[in-house]
């Protein structure tokens, strides 16, 4: 089992989970699909990946206990995470490369609630993720063109006329400050296609109720816990493909 570097800081003691995590929705989304120059993407049918009894390597308790457990990161203590109440099957874990992908590569295989990191030696790490409700979801192929810690949460215009108790986070008004409750979470990874940002992120969530669930406004959400790991393996330019 891999870890990443915080884990030297996450041997103090455990506080309280949020009460209350986010309604706020974290970005927007278009329905169409996009691709990036000369690029197929071939979509496939949500039975396509599959995973065989000894195909992944499942944490410990102990392991998780670290993995999930709170985390002191840019000033912010990250709660630690519940994970005995998350379905198992989305705990980070590594597993047997089921996407056919170059090394480097994200894959974001939507039906079934999962984000790939394809590793060099067969392998993936795999995240559970939540994902878009119907009718937001952008799929297509990109490149993770901007990373960022404790982002801010600028929601789109379209976004702010749907639901205008929205506008003081408004990109006119700078948006809202980082912090446990802002939607991004701890990291955000940006994905653009044809040099044009798809205003769809990666990013971290207070909601851990929401992995393996269809609730934001088309992006991808991780525990913070697993986007600071991913932010961690993932430079900028990393290729990234979002199936549905």
């Amino acid at each position: 089992m891999s870890f990443d570097r915080h884990l030297s800081r996450r041997s103090f003691l455990s506080f309280s989970a949020l009460t209350a995590a986010s309604a706020l929705t974290g970005c927007a989304s278009s329905a169409n699909t996009v691709t990036s120059g000369d690029t197929t993407i071939i979509y496939r049918s949500p039975m396509r990946l599959f995973q065989s009894p000894g195909a992944s390597s499942v944490p410990s308790g102990a392991e998780l206990a670290v993995m999930y457990g709170p985390v002191e990161d840019g000033g912010f203590l990250i709660p630690a995470v519940p994970y005995e109440q998350i379905d198992p099957r989305y705990y980070r874990q590594r597993v047997l490369d089921p996407t056919g992908q170059p090394p480097g590569t994200i894959v974001v295989d939507t039906p079934s609630r999962f984000l790939y990191l394809v590793q060099g030696d067969g392998m993936a790490m795999r995240y559970g993720v939540g994902i878009g409700r119907e009718g937001f979801a952008w799929q297509g192929s990109g490149v993770i063109q901007w990373r960022q810690k404790w982002p801010r949460w600028k929601p789109p215009n379209e976004m702010v006329a749907r639901q205008p108790e929205l506008v003081k986070y408004s990109i006119d008004n700078g948006g809202m400050e980082p912090g446990l409750k802002n939607p991004l979470g701890a990291r955000a990874l940006y994905i653009f296609s044809n040099g044009e940002d798809t205003l769809y992120r990666l990013h971290g969530n207070p909601d851990w109720r929401s992995i393996g669930k269809a609730v934001s406004s088309g992006c991808v959400r991780l525990m913070n816990q697993d986007i600071i790991d991913l932010y961690d393996r993932v430079p900028t330019k990393a290729p990234i493909v979002v199936w549905q």
